[in-house]
């Protein structure tokens, strides 16, 4: 399972990172995560891209007070997406009409959901951004729910301030990809190896609550994975 677990891992970074490209091309609105990026990058003068690395590193030095430890997946997210996005940018044209916005943020929005189906799936270990989620909901006892709507509020209140592209592609994104993910888990879930006691457990390894069992990454409608 190594080799495939590996494979789907690089695939879902590299689909993520082009799916982020996607959304900046569309011109419609971005994720709140995004939104932040794109703010920070437009006031640096850094390549979005290279934002999305340095932050991730930031968020992971919030992982200490935490007891957060990152896995294999976590560094390679912090990496790769952002080398991605960046290469996504230089490839992918903007869009001056309606209808070519319309067909991208659509584009955007099934790539980034079949790309976190295909991370999470091969268990390597949540993002950068999760791993924060999970984590503060850990200590605080505060629900997933709960936290990633706290940070979520709050990086998208600090990006749109810097000028990032908050549109109808904002609620498109946090209306459908937390469905699209749950519909296609499933399909790229890596298979567990379970003990033979181990109960309420399916043959992809997730609880009837739709955890994932291999680490701390809760299946959260509209949760993102990087």
């Amino acid at each position: 399972m190594l080799t495939r677990r590996l494979l789907q891992l690089f695939i879902g970074l590299a689909m993520y990172g082009i799916s982020l490209a996607m959304f900046i091309r569309a011109g419609l609105g971005l994720d709140p995560w995004d939104v932040f990026h794109q703010g920070v990058a437009g006031r640096t003068g850094l390549s979005i891209g290279v934002v999305v690395i340095i932050v991730s590193f930031l968020v992971l030095l919030l992982w200490i007070p935490l007891r957060q430890w990152p896995g294999f997946g976590t560094l390679c997210n912090a990496v790769l997406v952002g080398v991605f996005a960046d290469v996504g940018l230089a490839l992918i044209p903007a869009f001056a009409h309606l209808g070519g916005q319309i067909g991208m943020l659509a584009g955007a929005v099934l790539l980034n959901g079949i790309a976190s189906a295909c991370y999470i799936g091969a268990r390597f270990g949540p993002g950068a951004r999760d791993g924060l989620m999970t984590g503060l909901a850990r200590r605080t006892g505060w629900s997933v729910r709960v936290s990633r709507t706290l940070i979520e509020v709050v990086v998208l209140g600090v990006g749109w301030l810097l000028g990032g592209s908050v549109g109808v592609g904002t609620v498109v994104y946090a209306l459908a990809i937390g469905p699209l993910v749950q519909l296609l888990l499933p399909r790229f879930m890596v298979p567990a190896a379970l003990p033979p006691d181990t109960a309420g457990l399916d043959a992809a390894g997730l609880d009837t609550a739709g955890l994932d069992t291999a680490g701390p990454v809760a299946v959260e409608p509209g949760a993102r994975i990087s």
